[in-house]
């Protein structure tokens, strides 16, 4: 599936165990994050629901997808993630099933973004949860942040492509 035409060509499942095509968000600026429960940076849940409730009618979307790649900080089932997204940080943003980032098990989803938008000197392989990649509206992969970027310093970026 690497050679995908753009974010658009990928298929993932959400949250709730049904299958959803990325092409759904045609046309929508997307930030796609790897998240956890119970990481330092998981505090970020705040600013990107604050993010994608500035933006959303603007046509910009977050997608959340759960990770526990990262010392074991994503153990919960989907059903458990779904609740503390929705309890603690009042999450309204689409989240999906727990995927795998890195490795042979990696979604291809995340294969064709870390190609598309490699870290630090050229690295491909995720270093930890609330990595972050923005998508312009055409589906192509356009920045890539660092888990200690928060998401409100990624404002400007967003307004950048929602012009």
């Amino acid at each position: 599936m690497l050679g995908a035409m753009n974010t658009y060509d990928f298929k993932v499942r959400n949250i709730d165990g049904k299958d959803v095509s990325l092409d759904e968000y045609r046309g929508h600026v997307l930030l796609i994050v790897n998240v956890a429960s119970k990481c330092g940076f998981t505090p970020q849940y705040e600013g990107l629901e604050a993010l994608y409730r500035k933006y959303h009618a603007k046509g910009f979307e977050v997608l959340g997808f759960p990770c526990d790649q990262f010392g074991h900080q994503e153990p919960g089932d989907e059903a458990e993630i779904r609740n503390f997204c929705s309890l603690t940080y009042d999450v309204t943003f689409p989240m999906f099933a727990k995927i795998e980032v890195n490795g042979a098990g990696e979604h291809p989803l995340y294969a064709y973004l870390k190609k598309a938008q490699p870290g630090l000197l050229g690295s491909t392989g995720i270093k930890w949860n609330f990595t972050k990649f923005l998508v312009d509206g055409k589906g192509e992969p356009v920045a890539r942040y660092a888990p200690t970027d928060a998401p409100k310093s990624i404002a400007g970026d967003i307004e950048e492509l929602l012009r």
